[in-house]
């Protein structure tokens, strides 16, 4: 090897040799790298070995402690048992968040509004909210009562911790031995968890949440607390909320002086306020105080001496029968009223508010629903359903929330999110029409795919060319896909806030279809800007609010904001044209009235999940939708049947005896001389007859001459009576 250079050394230790084919040199490594080089092998093989070394030290160990026989047994269980217990916790952890959510900001503060509610007419009908000052300690309870409540309620509530296993496999037990439910297993905290936070919806969802929330509180409070606050807050009929106001409506009693019997009946109304409220079925009230007392001895509260007494002797309640209390109806107006309250600057808490409410139509659409779930609702599957009904001035005359109060105070009316199915059609229609298209302009109902959805129409199949009023009364879906693809379904989505619809839209491509969900509400309140002729629906349910004392705090024809245009007058013209044709050439025929014409859409989901109709007269504008809370199936019932039918036997008895009203924009407010499309089962009911009422002309005259009488000094009792008649004749009824 031949060195090229002898300098090498002092210019950096480059060695080279020469390429034997090339003869040019060829540079080596520096040795400085070698160096690092071999330094990280052997570190390398160092760490490696000594790792070895200590690995083999650890196992050697180890061996001492490998189980063997029986105790690998017992190890191996225990090392199952904590690997499933951790992934149970992360699980837990995951089913908990939404019931952390629910609790994020503490209890739910009782509200310091106290509020007696008045129909139109000034008739009391009902009472809400609760003065803290008012509450009776738990202390004060008689102790009869509260062994009562816990004997039928939830006897081991001192010794669980929210969630009883032992009473619940007791109740499963029990249940299975019967063939159904017979007994629940839901504790006290349980069904406080459910009043405070959550709702009546038989759903997995809730039942976890609940059970979550149970323990939550007791956690963060004592279990006096706990019982406190359920005698205080849970529903007892009637439209009462707690023990206190039970004993007041049913006993005209204090809590405090009621008798053994009196408190056996007051406890058996938890389970079943409406089932077994005195003043509606005392028979049924008076076998249920008599299991109260039997549960009473068996929990050992009590000896069979202590109690025959109140067995021979029942509890007699208070007539209370002509009392027919609107409670979905007062829990919508009493959240109105503190709205109003907090908006206007009114620092009152204790108010009476004239609500808008029709005791006579809510009569009517009471008896209208009822009567349609308990004939059809076997067939049809279905359990539930809920009705909106506003008048032209947008008041809510009527409100059904579900089929009983007593057991759900859930209001499906306003609080359930339901998809609307093909009654969502009329807002795109709307956009398209205060876009500039008419009724006659046609659409190409043809194949339409938007990413890789491909809509489809009832029927599945297409009919060409057709006009915009013929799609909407044939209900055709790609035709209304299309439409919102052209107007811009976020445009579509914007127009039916404005009309009112309140639950949030998502505006996306099967938007048009009804997949976004809405309220009962948010249909009858968008419905009523097409009844109003393009003018918003104006909804609300108070009319005036006063003090104790009389003096008025707010009035709705003073403080609303005046009526503002949603759409032209020749969109809602085109509407309400289009709308008609729906009821009389379309898929709503069986809503036809014999007084008067109607408009309006029927909606029917996916699945048959929701049945919906929304329409209007010149009168009235009514949403109704049937489903069940569980979100089953129904068996194909669609918006023209069970919705139409029940909105058409409703409406056929609202408009006796009152003055007809045309929708706007119709040049011929009478319908033709047909006989209505009504399905009715054999030796079924007539319609139903309209509670006699002052017609809004009366209304009117009635409240100006009380205007006029309110600002005029008294009366001297002389002169009236020697004030002669200005008439003989009698005066014309209205």
């Amino acid at each position: 090897m031949d060195v090229v250079g002898s300098d090498a050394g002092q210019r950096g230790w480059l060695l080279s040799v020469r390429d034997p084919l090339t003869q040019k040199p060829k540079r080596r490594m520096p040795s400085r790298l070698i160096e690092v080089d071999a330094w990280i092998d052997s570190s390398l093989w160092r760490f490696f070995h000594g790792f070895s070394q200590v690995w083999e030290s650890i196992t050697i160990a180890s061996r001492r402690f490998r189980a063997r026989g029986f105790n690998k047994v017992v190890v191996e269980l225990a090392c199952e048992g904590l690997t499933l217990g951790l992934a149970g916790f992360v699980v837990l952890l995951a089913l908990a968040q939404p019931a952390m959510k629910v609790t994020a900001n503490g209890l739910p503060q009782q509200t310091d509004y106290s509020v007696l509610f008045l129909d139109r007419h000034g008739n009391e009908i009902g009472r809400r909210g609760i003065l803290r000052s008012d509450a009776i300690p738990i202390d004060e309870m008689p102790d009869q009562f509260v062994k009562a409540v816990l004997a039928t309620e939830d006897r081991r509530f001192f010794e669980h911790w929210g969630i009883d296993f032992f009473g619940l496999a007791r109740a499963l037990n029990e249940n299975a031995r019967a063939g159904g439910v017979v007994q629940g297993g839901s504790t006290l905290t349980q069904q406080l968890a459910k009043n405070l936070f959550l709702s009546n919806e038989r759903t997995l969802d809730r039942k976890i949440k609940e059970a979550f929330i149970s323990l939550w509180l007791e956690s963060h409070l004592s279990k006096r607390e706990i019982l406190a606050m359920y005698l205080d807050r849970a529903y007892m009929g009637g439209g009462t909320f707690g023990a206190a106001g039970a004993a007041e409506f049913y006993f005209d009693k204090n809590i405090r002086e009621v008798s053994l019997a009196e408190a056996a009946m007051l406890a058996g109304l938890f389970k079943a306020p409406a089932k077994y409220a005195p003043h509606i079925n005392l028979p049924a009230a008076r076998a249920r105080a008599n299991e109260v007392l039997t549960n009473m001895v068996q929990a050992n509260f009590m000896t069979e001496g202590q109690v025959v007494a109140a067995r021979r002797q029942p509890a007699t309640a208070v007539d209370r029968s002509a009392v027919a209390s609107p409670d979905y109806f007062l829990d919508f107006a009493f959240a109105e009223v503190q709205r109003v309250a907090e908006t206007s600057g009114i620092t009152h808490r204790n108010f009476i508010a004239r609500t808008t409410i029709d005791t006579g139509l809510q009569q009517l659409a009471d008896e209208s629903m009822e009567y349609h779930l308990r004939q059809f609702g076997k067939s049809y599957n279905v359990g539930e359903g809920a009705m909106v009904v506003l008048d032209d001035e947008g008041g809510v005359r009527a409100m059904v929330g579900g089929r009983d109060y007593g057991v759900s105070q859930f209001n499906r009316a306003t609080k359930a999110l339901r998809q609307p199915g093909s009654s969502f059609k009329a807002y795109v229609y709307a956009a398209a029409m205060q876009a500039g298209m008419k009724p006659g302009d046609t659409i190409v109902d043809g194949p339409i795919t938007i990413g890789r959805w491909s809509p489809q129409n009832y029927g599945r199949s297409f009919s060409g060319k057709v006009t915009l009023a013929s799609a909407l009364a044939r209900s055709l879906n790609v035709p209304a896909v299309k439409l919102g693809q052209k107007v811009g379904n976020q445009n579509v989505a914007a127009l039916a806030k404005e009309m009112g619809v309140e639950s949030p839209l998502r505006g996306d491509k099967t938007m048009p279809l009804g997949t976004s969900e809405v309220t009962v509400l948010d249909q009858a309140t968008g419905y009523g800007v097409f009844a109003a002729g393009g003018l918003d629906s104006h909804r609300h349910a108070v009319l005036q609010l006063s003090d104790t004392s009389g003096n008025i705090l707010w009035d709705a024809t003073r403080d609303m904001p005046p009526r503002r245009r949603i759409l032209s007058e020749q969109a809602a013209r085109s509407m309400n044209e289009m709308l008609v044709g729906v009821a009389e050439n379309g898929t709503a025929r069986k809503a036809l009235l014999s007084m008067t014409r109607v408009a309006g859409k029927t909606g029917t989901t996916q699945g048959y999940r929701d049945g919906w109709f929304a329409g209007f007269t010149g009168n009235f504008t009514a949403a109704v939708w049937f489903g069940n809370d569980s979100f089953k199936p129904t068996n194909k019932m669609t918006g023209g049947s069970l919705p139409a039918m029940a909105w058409q036997r409703f409406m056929e008895a609202a408009h006796q005896g009152i003055e007809l009203k045309p929708i706007p924009y119709m040049d011929n407010p009478r319908p033709e001389e047909r006989k209505p499309v009504v399905a009715s089962a054999e030796g079924a009911p007539p319609t139903p007859v309209r509670p006699a009422t002052l017609t809004s002309a009366t209304q009117k005259v009635l409240g100006s001459i009380a205007d006029i009488l309110a600002g005029a000094p008294p009366l001297d009792p002389e002169k009236v009576a020697s004030a002669q008649p200005l008439d003989d004749k009698p005066a014309r009824r209205q």
